[in-house]
């Protein structure tokens, strides 16, 4: 898998990104498209993962201070769910973070989604919320740089 990350949203990989996050969160998940497409997208840094030209995967990055790097809409089209993409793109986010000394990764994460970030090494913080009707822990990732 190849994959390529912008800043510019009126680029083809921020293009791609947007139709994944549509497909899994929009049609999929009946998150209103008004609370996918927000305010920060003009801000964050957007992760595309391609097989064989086609965007199979995606998540964005909005860093939310100089230390820290909130990881957002991490999305995996249907069809190719559980070959360890996911895993991927988190991982080269890692290695980014890693580049830039961030200090924490931070994701809001769907609890049915919670043990495959354990794997990666989050740990949940806070209590359970709901976000767009769908049950959510914050977790958080310390980086050793």
């Amino acid at each position: 898998m190849k994959i390529k990350t912008t800043t510019n949203i009126q680029s083809k990989i921020y293009n791609d990104s947007l139709n994944l996050r549509t497909e899994v969160f929009v049609d999929e998940q009946q998150v209103p498209t008004e609370r996918e497409i927000d305010q920060d997208e003009a801000n964050c840094r957007y992760y595309v993962g391609y097989r064989d030209s086609l965007p199979v995967v995606t998540a964005r990055v909005l860093p939310e201070t100089p230390v820290q790097w909130h990881i957002q809409r991490v999305a995996v089209k249907k069809r190719y769910r559980h070959q360890g993409l996911a895993s991927q793109i988190m991982k080269e986010i890692e290695e980014h973070a890693k580049l830039e000394e961030i200090k924490n990764l931070v994701l809001n994460a769907q609890d049915q989604a919670q043990n495959f970030y354990k794997t990666l090494g989050y740990k949940v913080r806070g209590e359970q919320f709901l976000d767009a009707g769908i049950e959510h822990h914050q977790m958080i990732k310390k980086l050793k740089n």
